[in-house]
């Protein structure tokens, strides 16, 4: 596979539905935080669109997202986070390991995700990934996999105040298994607060090591994905 072709595939739908403002249904908002969906065009489940600010540099947001250093500390959704395959200096596919969530109704998933950090013009970065094949971690039977369809983050300075970011964030995971859409439609907007949440408390005790930058490691999927 070639994985950077797809990579760089990730980052330009991302940036697509960034840019693409039409058939967004706003389904909750709390504490200055807005989730928003659209019919998925990848498979029969919902886009999901998730706005919040930030109080950090976008260059620090996007360095916190990026690095899979201390995922687990602070996203309360997953208990396995790991780089199993750097690529290069801005790409690497991490196998991940969600908690059980909705009172347990909905059981742990795995997923593997080939994670790709871009910069673009204006300070604004993104952050993309996608489940991808990978040989050395096949399925296994102790958990569901997962898949993420293509899924991530833009980090931006917010207009008004430079000194903070807008995060948006997309996901779209095909959960697998014999889970009713419903249950996955009614938790799925709360779960993704949580998300935002959880990261602002993250960064605020989140410290760069010197010279440790972004392009030392990797980041994010999902992700999130629950």
């Amino acid at each position: 596979m070639d994985y950077k072709a797809l990579a760089h595939q990730t980052a330009q739908e991302i940036l697509g539905y960034n840019q693409d403002k039409s058939g967004w249904k706003v389904v909750k908002i709390s504490k200055k935080i807005t989730v928003s969906k659209k019919a998925s065009k990848k498979f029969p489940g919902n886009l999901y669109r998730v706005e919040g600010i930030i109080p950090e540099s976008t260059s620090k947001l996007s360095d916190f997202l990026y690095k899979p250093e201390n995922r687990v500390t602070w996203d309360k959704s997953l208990k396995v986070y790991n780089m199993v395959h750097k690529i290069d200096l801005d790409t690497f596919i991490c196998h991940t390991i969600t908690q059980s969530f909705a009172m347990g109704s909905i059981s742990p998933r795995e997923f593997i995700d080939l994670v790709y950090f871009k910069r673009c013009e204006g300070n604004m970065d993104i952050i993309g990934s996608n489940s991808v094949d990978f040989p050395a971690y096949p399925p296994s039977s102790n958990y569901i996999r997962g898949y993420n369809h293509a899924c991530g983050y833009i980090c931006s300075p917010l207009q008004e105040n430079p000194a903070h970011s807008k995060l948006v964030m997309f996901i779209q995971t095909e959960m697998r298994g014999k889970l009713s859409p419903s249950i996955i439609e009614a938790t799925m907007p709360s779960n993704l607060v949580s998300f935002i949440l959880n990261a602002k408390d993250g960064i605020k005790t989140h410290k760069t090591p010197s010279g440790c930058g972004r392009h030392h490691n990797g980041h994010s999927s999902f992700l999130r994905k629950k």
